[in-house]
């Protein structure tokens, strides 16, 4: 057995190009330190308020620590020393340096939330010098049909024919389901009749509705659901923690059980996304269900140091096969750098510590890294 201390293992970390399996594009545009702080708090959509400043969190802390560098600056350098280097910079190039020292080869982009202010696919590939792969929202397929007005006997026949032709492409699909009605909800196949009145329902409620088309209907999305079951691409499922629509101890994926046990889903690649604070549940679902793989991505970048402690607890029982790493970062660009840090930093800590310990085959650790952050998600994805 090849003996190898942590620093062997954090050089091997550190070199290891991941594959973020879950990701929405970067800013390229100059943001001023008010909307940059609004973008560091995934709870509240809302402005931070002027009693307070978002660097003052977990987040705020990582990224003056492990983001600084990146601009030229000293580790932990003061929040206005960091926005100034920003601007001085511009958006455009701190993106660029943000993306390419993350050290990620491949990323596996939802486009869905957005999506005018952020780079998409062909965008996220330049501007990282990596690859990049579409993952299409289901949700927001049926908001394009619901505003060109279909509805009625032709919303599923059209649901199905559009969904095939925006996957042609694509490596998997999305749902929300968790923000928007939840998973302690009926997720058997609905009947066509009652797809059919839910879109007229839908369509004719739009005029007055602010914003345009929202999908909440149960019925809609759990139809969403079930065709892209049909379609066989990984489906990727929002569960645990995210901002103050959704209800979270509705967005426990425990409650997916009945809905996980369905002969057609077995058959499909189901991969629970985020999962904190229920990513315990999650490690057991990944482990009862051969089909079901998940992540603690979202979690890791706010939760900062205490990424350690999330990481270790993500691999107390699920098969390490059925794990996947992702950053679920949206919008700053040091979000996407700071997801590849802290999880190198964390599995390098982790399971470092296990192989010192005896408890764990230096060989063995090696390989369980080159799973979780590359090799599951090619294969999960058909990439390899």
């Amino acid at each position: 057995m090849v003996r190898v201390m942590r620093s062997d293992l954090a050089e091997h970390v550190a070199h290891l190009r991941l594959v973020d399996h879950h990701v929405h594009g970067a800013f390229t545009v100059d943001l001023d330190r008010a909307e940059f702080e609004t973008h560091l708090n995934e709870g509240s959509p809302g402005p931070v308020p002027d009693w307070m400043t978002q660097f003052d969190s977990q987040l705020g802390f990582a990224i003056r620590r492990f983001g600084a560098p990146v601009l030229d600056l000293p580790a932990h350098a003061p929040a206005d020393e960091y926005l100034a280097r920003r601007t001085e910079l511009g958006g455009r190039a701190v993106t660029e340096r943000f993306l390419r020292a993350a050290g990620v080869s491949e990323w596996l982009v939802d486009t869905g939330y957005a999506a005018d202010s952020i780079l998409d696919v062909d965008g996220m590939a330049a501007a990282s010098d990596g690859r990049a792969h579409p993952v299409v929202r289901l949700e927001s397929l049926a908001e394009e049909l619901a505003a060109e007005g279909v509805a009625g006997q032709d919303y599923a026949d059209e649901f199905g024919a559009r969904l095939e032709h925006a996957t042609r492409d694509a490596v998997g699909v999305k749902s929300i389901l968790a923000y928007r009605a939840g998973f302690d909800i009926d997720l058997s196949p609905p009947a066509p009749h009652a797809v059919a009145d839910a879109s007229r329902r839908w369509v004719d409620g739009i005029e007055h509705a602010p914003g345009g088309p929202r999908l909440v209907d149960p019925v809609l999305m759990r139809h969403g659901l079930h065709a892209a079951v049909q379609l066989g691409l990984p489906i990727q499922i929002h569960t645990g923690f995210g901002d103050r629509d959704l209800d979270l101890h509705r967005a426990n994926p425990i409650h997916l059980l009945d809905f996980l046990r369905t002969p057609d889903v077995a058959r499909v690649p189901i991969v629970l996304l985020h999962c904190y604070p229920y990513h315990r549940e999650a490690g057991y679902l990944a482990q009862a269900f051969e089909n079901v793989h998940f992540d603690v991505g979202l979690a890791i970048n706010h939760v900062g140091v205490r990424s350690t402690q999330v990481v270790a607890e993500s691999l107390e029982l699920a098969p390490f096969a059925k794990q996947l790493y992702s950053s679920d970062a949206w919008g700053p660009p040091e979000l996407h750098h700071l997801g590849a840090v802290l999880w190198r930093r964390a599995m390098t800590s982790v399971v470092g510590r296990w192989v010192e310990d005896g408890d764990w085959a230096a060989d063995d650790a090696l390989r369980v890294v080159d799973m979780i952050g590359r090799a599951n998600a090619l294969r999960v994805y058909g990439l390899g």
